[in-house]
């Protein structure tokens, strides 16, 4: 008897609780089928109420599954509303950003809808969307918008939402189209392979103030592959192989950039502003401390230290370019700062490993010569357009090292006055030794000098300039120097024999100092700037023009002179 009193009590037992999960489980079905228009509807609301009716979400089905704490939307389509966006701009308080989003499928996992129903408060663990649709429009925006209270998004989501926290947001595979209309003309960019992770997304009383987070979130980190563009003439192709950006850390890195023209020939042919056509490639560029909230809403540039990382710049000056016809003080770097339409300010800037090559063409020969800048590293400090900057710091500072034609080490530096009308600046540099001869690759095809032996021990300059006069000392010391005059012809260079002879002769002397123990030669010298003469134009002619008398064109002086070279002004 007590046994099958046991038994059947066991069975009620088991009865009951069976009972008790099929209604457990009716009650979640019917749960996920009356829930799921409901929270699609509070979902709906919650956007527009939190966008300022800017933005409205809309999706074809919406799935959700209470027991698995997941959701699935289908067809998700984010949409702007032009005319609430213009009247938000009259107002003052429109986005730098408008975005529009179409993805197929946007799955939420972790979820706890019964919270966000009864609570008001929208906790998930994870959302993903796979090949999101994204389109950017960027808008000038003047200043961020002071705020008022209950202007915030956490007072707008309020009425409706306590509280939205999200784990972490994946976005991959993303096709991305950009619309700069910050400028005149818009700027279009279509960017694929990108993906985006945003982790921590919290607003709610405390986040809505919180500096440490980018758009509420604790990081949000882009990463873009292979993206390329072609400028609208058709000249150029840019490609860059990654872009990776993270907020948390500030900081930006760009790799395998790419600056590749069309061919030299093609180029010149179809350019009918006469510039140079240049190229360019960089392992590497990293932004460190990167503002990116200025960037994104007021375009301006705010990096700490930026460091660029082995590469090559190849510049080839146009053989058909005609003199410019207007003053050349635009091509000087104080001045190319100061007129920037971009708001600029970086404290460092670090060149590493970079080669210069520069290509120039003998309007009268047609032959080419290039000069190069090998291994050049070094550092710029204080480059900045900013008023309250510049009054701090009124100078932008400029130290580099290089190797001449990959043969004699130039250590040479700058600096540079900024908002300055009258331009100042001075520069000084120091060339090692190395053997003149490597200068021919130059000298034969642009001057018809060939160098038949020297060495160079050192040369030396100092220079003060300003936009119209430059003055200093420059000294050059060198060994056993003795020259070539030379005729182009049909098959190659001839020498002048007479000349040659003459010149080596009478004009040029040999060595400086010219004897052991004797003082060398040096220059005080004086360039006034032609109007038409850019500004490395004429640093090069101020160094030439010392140069010359060491060799014995002109007039020089001994080093231990004590007359002062006149100061620029």
């Amino acid at each position: 008897m007590v046994a099958n009193s046991i038994t059947r009590g066991w069975r009620i037992t088991i009865i009951v609780i069976t009972g008790f999960v099929i209604l457990l489980i009716a009650a979640f079905l019917f749960l996920d089928t009356y829930l799921t228009p409901k929270l699609s509807a509070k979902l709906k609301n919650a956007v527009l109420t939190g966008s300022d009716s800017l933005y409205h979400i809309d999706f074809s089905k919406a799935e959700l599954h209470i027991w698995q704490g997941k959701a699935i939307l289908n067809d998700v389509r984010l949409i702007p509303d032009t005319a609430v966006y213009h009247r938000l701009r009259r107002q003052g308080n429109a986005p730098a950003e408008v975005y529009e989003l179409e993805v197929k499928r946007l799955l939420i996992t972790g979820a706890h809808p019964l919270k966000f129903y009864f609570k008001k408060q929208l906790d998930i663990d994870q959302i993903n969307l796979d090949q999101p649709q994204v389109r950017v429009s960027s808008y000038p925006v003047k200043k961020d918008s002071p705020g008022k209270p209950g202007e915030t998004i956490y007072a707008k989501l309020a009425p409706a939402l306590k509280s939205v926290h999200v784990g972490a947001i994946n976005l991959r595979n993303i096709t991305a189209t950009y619309l700069n209309q910050t400028k005149p003309q818009t700027e279009s960019y279509r960017l694929k392979e990108m993906n985006l992770a945003a982790t921590e997304l919290l607003i709610d009383s405390a986040t809505q103030t919180d500096p440490s987070r980018t758009l509420f979130c604790r990081d949000i980190v882009t990463d873009l592959h292979r993206f390329s563009w072609q400028t609208a003439d058709g000249l150029y192709l840019s490609k860059v192989d990654s872009v990776r950006l993270s907020t948390r850390t500030a900081r930006l890195v760009l790799s395998g950039i790419r600056i590749q023209p069309i061919a030299a020939a093609a180029f010149f042919a179809r350019d009918k502003k006469e510039r140079d056509r240049y190229a360019l490639r960089l392992n590497s560029v990293v932004l460190n401390n990167f503002d990116y909230q200025s960037f994104r809403k007021q375009q301006e540039l705010n990096v700490a230290r930026l460091v660029i990382n082995k590469g090559d710049l190849e510049i080839y000056s146009n053989p058909r370019g005609r003199p410019k016809k207007t003053d050349r003080l635009v091509t000087y770097p104080n001045y190319v700062i100061s007129h920037l339409q971009t708001v600029l300010q970086i404290d460092t800037l670090d060149v590493k490993h970079i080669d210069v090559v520069l290509t120039m063409v003998n309007k009268k020969t047609r032959k080419p010569g290039a000069i190069s800048f090998v291994n050049t590293t070094g550092r710029l400090l204080n480059i900045t357009n900013k008023a309250a900057r510049i009054k701090l710091k009124p100078n932008t500072s400029v130290d580099l090292s290089t190797y001449l034609l990959g043969k004699g080490k130039l250590d040479f530096g700058f600096v540079f006055r900024l908002n300055d009308p009258a331009y100042h600046y001075r520069y000084h540099g120091h060339l090692g030794p190395m053997n003149l001869l490597a200068g021919n690759s130059v000298l034969v095809p642009l001057a018809l000098i060939k160098v038949r032996s020297g060495s160079l021990k050192s040369l030396d300059f100092s220079i003060r300039s300003d936009a119209k006069t430059s003055a200093g000392k420059v000294t050059f010391l060198y060994n056993d120097l003795k020259i070539e005059l030379l005729r182009a012809g049909q098959e190659g260079y001839q020498k002048k024999g007479l000349l040659s002879f003459l010149a080596n002769l009478i004009v040029i002397k040999n060595n400086n100092p010219d004897d052991a123990g004797t003082p060398p030669r040096s220059s005080g010298v004086v360039y006034v700037r032609p109007p038409l003469i850019p500004f490395f134009a004429s640093v090069w002619q101020t160094i030439l023009s010392g140069v010359k008398p060491a060799v014995g064109v002109g007039k020089a002086e001994p080093a231990d002179s004590k007359k002062k070279p006149r100061k620029a002004r």
